[in-house]
């Protein structure tokens, strides 16, 4: 048979049936993957007699605005393939028990007929309870009915609650982008019980530290359409073609737009094949990059140069103007805290004034308190806090000093440290001498602090650098070759381009970064070095700018809402949570394994760096700075009995009482878990019902031993 007459005979072309039979469907719907991934694609699913046959990406996204790329193609291989999973032999669709605590269990309910009686007795029968201990890690679990081990599950969380208080049942899930529904569920289920909902983002090390340090606010990053923007991006640490494949497209085309593209990484991973530049510096040493491009930037674009736009933004969106007092240490200063506004005399009784902090107005020289400070949000009389150029008392515009250089009553040396190489600097900064409610003081600048920091001497004396070559001067191009690896001359043009673009564009320079970054120890110091430049070239909050985490569409849900629900806050208030690794470094009996961190990292000495990690969790918890679960040594609903019989009569009252005792669990955390711990089992057990797809499996753990 010839080719032709292959290709004319029907019988020999039977084999495509197959291929037009695994594509066939009866309907098409919309849908998503429930999954750990904040993109958000919707897909086309093709569906044959209720069965999952193919996928394919939705094509009707609506177009953002004109001047940006249509959202679509949006869709990774992931999802395209995610039927398999639905499918897999391996996946797990009915919930299962452990045979021998199910085997236990059983012989103790057909004893009593008690279900929650059944258990108790299992608990304080201490053969049969090592016999479904011990029994862990050996399989051995069994297909039961939904019944069964709903049953066990709540009889479980009852006995607990009941013995030693709902405080000890605590509750941990990922990230509610997986099912926000699911996630609510578990999270109002623990809340209603009494429980604790233990935190995801930060347990897992995706939390980036840095933005609510500096911002106050938990991730606010562009949507990544807005990287079309920019007309010049560094990547550090984010495989975006890997970990934010529906988005990468924006990126491909930015190029198409002008945008330059940077990429720092050790290695030439997938998406420097984007970049015009690659900048292959040792792991974890992009913070030492960035501080030599400030050093660069405030050296050339803020003394030299003083750019118009990047002074303004600086002034207006900057802590820069803030005046911050300086400590005498003898024969040198030291930078102190920010000066507050009840320290001078004239405002000593304001409201709020320990949160409120003071600028020099370069028309007048009075000090004048910014709207913006922190005290104006919380103070009686609403509706002055704002970031206008106001006084908050007097309702005067002014125009704030942002360098004490020119109007210096004098100079005082001060002493920096350079924690890279482990040296001290003393340097000349220009100070004003003020009158204060406890006596003389010298303040200066967070500006004029910044700058002697990053070691721009603007014609001061002291241990400066003399010029960008000087290795062993924090923060010069040459001092970061030691930690990078890469040549003074490359950072130099870096910086001077990031700068002049910024300048241009108004701000359109932007860093994407990823958990590559993230994971480090010093994640924050990495960021926050990063976050310099973009500051003082005025990049954050605008278009094609700023620190663009990654993080999706999650921060569009509709949070306060959900919240409600989730949290139960319709019901009860406030929420129980509690942050996911103190809880376990202390309940977990981490913190006796761990040292002072002092020992292995690099830091000053004072009475923070002195003391231990769990003095610190203690003193948060004790001071009322952060919540803590358990709260007590004691079960909280004996203590509410306890509290009642000795003639509390309301839930003040309670409290009122409960707090005297003192028994805090932070304080001692061992004695609560012995005492647990030789009276039950339950303090290792999981029940884990058996996940759906798309939702969040809620893991319910009564005691952690």
């Amino acid at each position: 048979m010839s080719w032709i007459e292959d290709i004319i005979s029907p019988q020999t072309r039977k084999w495509e049936e197959f291929y037009k039979n695994r594509f066939q469907h009866d309907r098409i719907v919309r849908s998503t993957h429930g999954v750990n991934c904040t993109g958000g694609c919707s897909w086309q699913i093709h569906v044959k007699e209720g069965i999952v046959v193919w996928e394919t990406q939705q094509l009707d996204y609506p177009l953002l605005e004109d001047k940006l790329p249509p959202y679509e193609p949006r869709g990774c291989q992931r999802g395209i393939s995610f039927s398999w999973y639905l499918y897999s032999p391996l996946r797990i669709k009915y919930p299962l028990v452990r045979g021998a605590l199910l085997d236990a269990y059983r012989a103790e309910k057909e004893k009593c007929g008690d279900p929650l009686q059944a258990w108790e007795n299992l608990q304080n029968n201490k053969e049969a309870r090592q016999k479904y201990q011990h029994a862990r890690g050996k399989g051995g679990f069994r297909r039961v009915h939904w019944d069964d081990v709903l049953e066990i599950m709540a009889i479980a969380n009852i006995y607990t609650a009941k013995k030693y208080g709902p405080d000890r049942v605590v509750g941990f899930s990922p990230i509610p982008a997986m099912s926000m529904l699911s996630y609510a569920a578990g999270s109002r289920f623990l809340q209603l019980f009494g429980g604790i909902n233990l935190s995801f983002y930060d347990w897992y090390c995706d939390l980036p530290n840095a933005f609510p340090e500096i911002w106050g606010e938990q991730t606010d990053v562009c949507e990544s359409a807005d990287w079309y923007n920019a007309k010049m991006v560094a990547v550090m640490g984010a495989n975006l073609n890997m970990t934010r494949t529906p988005d990468c497209h924006f990126f491909a085309e930015s190029r198409h737009n002008g945008t330059k593209a940077v990429v720092f990484a050790p290695d030439f991973n997938q998406v420097a094949k984007y970049a015009d530049q690659w900048v292959p510096l040792h792991a974890g040493s992009d913070g030492a990059f960035w501080m030599a491009v400030t050093h660069v930037i405030l050296k050339e674009f803020h003394h030299d140069k003083k750019t118009p736009y990047f002074i303004e933004y600086t002034k207006r969106y900057t802590d820069s103007p803030y005046l911050v007092e300086l400590k005498d240490e003898g024969k040198y200063y030291s930078s102190g805290r920010l000066l507050r506004a009840n320290q001078l005399e004239e405002h000593k009784n304001i409201d709020q004034g320990d949160w409120k902090f003071v600028n020099i107005d370069e028309e007048t020289g009075d000090f004048v308190i910014p709207k913006g400070s922190s005290g104006y949000r919380w103070q009686d009389e609403k509706g002055k806090w704002n970031m206008k150029y106001e006084d908050g008392e007097t309702d005067k515009t002014y125009n704030p000093v942002l360098s004490l250089l020119e109007t210096k009553d004098d100079i005082a040396q001060v002493e920096f440290t350079e924690f890279g190489l482990d040296k001290k600097a003393l340097r000349n900064v220009p100070v004003k001498r003020i009158q204060t409610v406890d006596g003389e003081r010298l303040v200066t600048t967070v500006y004029d602090l910044t700058m002697a920091q990053y070691g721009v001497s603007r014609g001061l004396d002291g241990d400066y650098p003399k010029s960008y070559d000087e290795k062993d001067q924090a923060y010069t191009p040459a001092w970061q070759e030691i930690f990078t690896g890469i040549d003074a001359n490359m950072v130099i043009n870096f910086a001077r381009e990031w700068a002049k673009t910024a300048e241009i564009t108004e701000g359109k320079c932007m860093i994407i970064i990823g958990a590559g970054i993230n994971h480090w120890y010093h994640n924050n110091l990495i960021y926050r070095s990063g976050i310099m430049a973009l500051m003082l070239t005025g990049c954050v909050g605008k278009n094609g700018g700023g620190m663009n985490h990654y993080v999706g569409q999650e921060k569009l849900a509709p949070s306060d809402s959900w919240g409600t629900l989730a949290f139960a806050k319709d019901w009860q208030g406030p929420p129980r949570l509690q942050q996911a690794p103190i809880w376990h470094y202390i309940n977990t009996c981490q913190y006796r394994y761990d040292g002072h961190s002092s020992r292995y990292n690099t830091v000053p000495e004072n009475e923070m760096t002195a003391g231990h990690h769990a003095d610190h969790i203690f003193k948060s918890v004790r001071m009322g700075w952060m919540p803590f679960f358990p709260q007590f040594d004691q079960n909280t609903l004996e203590l509410s009995k306890e509290a009642i019989s000795n003639g509390a009569k309301t839930d003040e009252d309670i409290a009122a009482c409960v707090m005297v005792t003192n028994r805090i669990c932070a304080m001692n955390p061992t004695s609560w878990r012995k005492k647990m711990m030789t009276a039950t089992g339950m303090h290792k057990t999981r029940i884990t019902p058996a996940p759906i797809s798309g939702t969040v499996t809620w893991s319910v753990a009564r005691v952690i031993s």
